[in-house]
């Protein structure tokens, strides 16, 4: 079987899926700078979106800024928009074997 998208066999298409869940704030528990470094690119409501700071496939979300506003922390407000949710790798991964 192939992925209708890429052409790839599932096999390997399904270990090179983005995770259900994650978030760019270094302070979350979904916090991962090497899946974070290759490049997720996110369709929320059939629209790519470049200002997502959070999001759950699964539970259908995304997290974005509230404008320029600050909490007492420090950290962006951010508001919670439910709808469908699409991820991807922009970037394919690096082979860490080497040849």
């Amino acid at each position: 079987m192939t992925d209708i998208e890429t052409g790839e066999p599932t096999g390997s298409g399904a270990a090179d899926t983005p995770p259900d869940r994650l978030s760019t704030n270094p302070r979350s528990p979904y916090f991962d700078m090497d899946v974070l470094q290759r490049g997720i690119g996110i369709r929320f409501k059939d629209r790519v979106r470049n200002d997502v700071e959070e999001y759950s496939i699964s539970e259908g979300w995304i997290r974005v800024a509230a404008g320029k506003t600050k909490d007492r922390h420090g950290q962006p407000l951010t508001i919670k928009l439910s709808g469908p949710v699409e991820a991807w790798f922009e970037h394919a991964a690096q082979d860490s074997g080497g040849a």
